[in-house]
């Protein structure tokens, strides 16, 4: 039955860590005022007729705090890749030299920290929403085990320890979303 258990509590703690890593990926779309190339995760590009993700079709780097380059691999796709910024709905007014894009990330105000200050919330309850079903998953799993045969007991600590995995997943994940609101309202 321990063996059970155990691989009950492994299973738990990949889940939450899948939950934790996707809400970091999504902290990184959040912009800080600082220009990133994760800003332009998102971006879809139409590739001679089929969408592709923007990295897959052109290099993206950061110049200085304030700007980010993408070069296309083809000097064909910088229209493309223009609209795909602009279709994005980030914000940015890319501009073209002929060869590449140039995107300056304008400076925050302080009604839009707020709001992404908000939305680094909202994509921290969504993780811990995760993390709550993956802890109910868990404990489905050990109340069958119940029915195998497990004691009350070893029942109740293993419910004590999957309640301490999640406590200890959704700290971690307060304490990304102070970083991050942290980041946000820095000036």
């Amino acid at each position: 039955m321990t063996e059970e258990i155990n691989m009950i509590y492994e299973e738990l703690r990949g889940s939450n860590g899948k939950s934790i890593s996707h809400f970091e990926t999504e902290l990184l779309k959040i912009r800080a005022g600082k220009a990133s190339p994760a800003m332009l995760q998102g971006v879809m590009v139409d590739y001679y007729g089929s969408p592709t993700p923007l990295q897959q079709v052109a290099n993206v780097n950061t110049m200085d705090a304030r700007t980010i380059t993408v070069q296309p691999w083809e000097k064909a796709l910088l229209d493309e890749i223009m609209r795909g910024i602009i279709n994005a709905n980030l914000g940015f007014a890319p501009q073209s030299n002929g060869e590449s894009l140039i995107i300056s990330v304008p400076p925050l105000t302080e009604e839009r920290r707020r709001e992404l200050a908000k939305r680094a919330k909202s994509e921290g309850e969504n993780a811990k929403v995760a993390i709550r079903n993956n802890r109910k998953d868990a404990l489905d799993m050990v109340k069958s085990l119940k029915e195998d045969g497990l004691s009350e007991d070893m029942m109740k600590d293993a419910e004590a320890e999957i309640q301490n995995l999640t406590n200890s997943s959704s700290a971690k994940i307060d304490a990304l979303i102070a970083v991050k609101e942290k980041d946000i309202m820095t000036i």
